[in-house]
């Protein structure tokens, strides 16, 4: 079994070293037959070249990415459509959950192999949100309640930042996704739901906390409308590609 790791970033020249390190180190700890692929979101800062400088010495790093910036939707979907392993996975540049969190998706599918996509979820756990203040965390309970309404699923936390796929589910999914920003985890969850997979949840809590580029308030209305429109461009194409079949 090969796994791939997917660390999208976006100018992250202060931590990227550490961070580089502790996930490859885990990595090699405990998996025989794995890649960490870096996916480079048009970053202006050294982050790309720390990744290479590291990877001249760890055949299992590798770099992918592009010049202008696009968004985290891209750099993630990049960095799937570039893995080749039977089980790949994203999850944030800083460590938010810890690097434990790796074993324990790869954990899952191998004890529900009838799951071709994992998402994990601070709401499965009293410790979720752990460290959150009550208004962040009220803010985000809502947020992610209302976004699920729109997008017509009920899973408990779709904005979570870790999520793993089966490979064959990754390259399928991807390749029909189109969204560039932060909606892009919508969108992911909505072909999967089309293309038939099953999706699970596995409760995770944030370990490293840091501030959110997601702007809730500010934010909210640019992403319902986007979560909408998402849904749209979906369902259009799973018609199209029923009556090509």
């Amino acid at each position: 079994m090969k796994l791939s790791v997917i660390i999208p970033m976006y100018n992250e020249s202060s931590i990227i070293k550490d961070s580089v390190k502790a996930f490859d180190e885990y990595l090699s700890a405990n998996f025989d037959d794995y890649e960490l692929i870096f996916s480079d979101d048009g970053s202006t800062d050294s982050c790309g070249q720390a990744v290479l400088d590291y990877a001249a010495d760890h055949g299992n790093v590798k770099l992918v990415g592009y010049e202008k910036n696009r968004g985290k939707g891209c750099a993630v979907r990049t960095g799937m459509l570039a893995s080749a392993g039977d089980i790949a996975l994203f999850t944030d540049c800083d460590i938010a959950f810890g690097v434990d969190v790796i074993g324990r998706v790869v954990k899952y599918f191998e004890e529900h192999p009838d799951k071709q996509m994992v998402i994990g979820s601070r709401n499965l756990s009293k410790d979720g949100y752990e460290g959150y203040t009550p208004l962040r965390k009220l803010a985000s309970k809502i947020y992610i309640k209302v976004l699920g309404i729109l997008g017509g699923f009920k899973l408990s936390d779709s904005q979570c930042g870790i999520k793993g796929f089966t490979g064959e589910a990754a390259h399928a999914i991807f390749s029909r996704c189109e969204t560039d920003g932060f909606a892009f985890d919508f969108e992911a969850i909505m072909t999967a739901s089309a293309l038939g997979y099953e999706i699970g949840e596995l409760p995770v809590k944030i370990i490293n906390h840091r501030e959110s580029k997601v702007h809730v308030f500010s934010d909210s209305f640019k992403m319902m409308a986007e979560v909408v429109r998402i849904r749209r461009r979906v369902k259009k194409k799973q018609k199209e590609e029923k009556a090509a079949s």
